[in-house]
């Protein structure tokens, strides 16, 4: 299926926690001098506008982004991640919100590859349009799922795999974690970052028991919680981190309270920050 657009709802309260979670991650990869290598199985447009007609259609980036910016005293972890949305907007206008993929060229470095995967005949050509001239980058108009198994291992032997599917179908709650097995049998020593929508609970919960049973190391949860469920739509939503580098969830937990009051709705916002498996799973 091919009908959901990210545009609709850049720049809101999921895209903060996912593209901060993923900010953290690539800073820490970055740390060493050997390269790594990343990769977005549902990469999307590259960059949105926040003035265009889909955005404002829900506005959601109006409850996201916007209060993030506004609000006073940000952590010191999220720093890099407000940065890197403003060099963004330096480049490409004022009212733009970058994507996972602007977010992962930003933080890489020479040394590193990128290979972005969007199938949406719309998103596709604006985001090889966003990375074109960038020597690091591949793009390709392919099944993300598909193409992952055919590209792990990297030669580079450690970086990080975006997996943000639009769960359009019910199946990809159970399908991304068999997905993520595969993908970490033939690439164990990756990170895996997974966003997921919650709107139905129980099926959140459902998929974090298939990987506790799953026991792939080092695996946490990262969710945010805006408003109640008791009024419909996504209420909140989360991050599952496969391989987590060590500091993250101090990083990310750190953070929390400050996102909770800054991103809540209602008197029902509130976060979960959990270990599902250890080093030793």
């Amino acid at each position: 299926m091919l009908s959901y657009r990210h545009a609709f709802h850049a720049g809101n309260s999921a895209d903060v926690l996912k593209h901060f979670v993923i900010e953290r991650i690539l800073s820490y990869l970055t740390q060493k001098d050997k390269p790594c290598f990343y990769m977005d199985t549902h990469a999307g447009a590259g960059i949105y506008s926040l003035n265009a007609a889909v955005a404002n259609k829900t506005a959601e980036y109006k409850v996201g982004i916007e209060r993030i910016l506004a609000a006073w005293n940000p952590p010191e972890t999220m720093r890099n991640y407000i940065q890197c949305i403003a060099r963004c907007r330096d480049k490409n206008g004022s009212d733009v919100y970058p994507g996972s993929p602007w977010f992962a060229a930003d933080i890489l470095r020479s040394i590193d590859r990128l290979a972005l995967c969007e199938l949406h005949p719309q998103d596709y050509p604006s985001l090889a349009s966003v990375m074109a001239g960038d020597s690091r980058v591949k793009v390709y108009n392919e099944d993300g799922f598909k193409k992952s198994i055919a590209l792990l291992p990297p030669k580079e032997r450690r970086g990080l795999v975006v997996i943000d599917p639009s769960y359009e179908i019910k199946a990809d709650y159970v399908g991304v974690v068999n997905h993520i097995c595969s993908l970490y049998k033939r690439f164990a020593t990756g990170v895996y970052a997974l966003w997921y929508p919650v709107v139905d609970a129980a099926r959140i919960e459902k998929m974090v028991a298939q990987f506790k049973k799953a026991g792939l190391k080092n695996t946490q949860r990262f969710q945010i919680q805006t408003y109640s469920p008791d009024k419909g739509g996504m209420y909140a939503s989360g991050m599952i981190v496969i391989n987590a580098p060590w500091i993250l969830q101090t990083e990310v937990g750190d953070a929390m309270p400050w996102l909770r009051s800054s991103l809540a709705l209602d008197e029902s916002a509130g976060f979960i920050v959990e270990t599902i498996t250890g080093e030793n799973a």
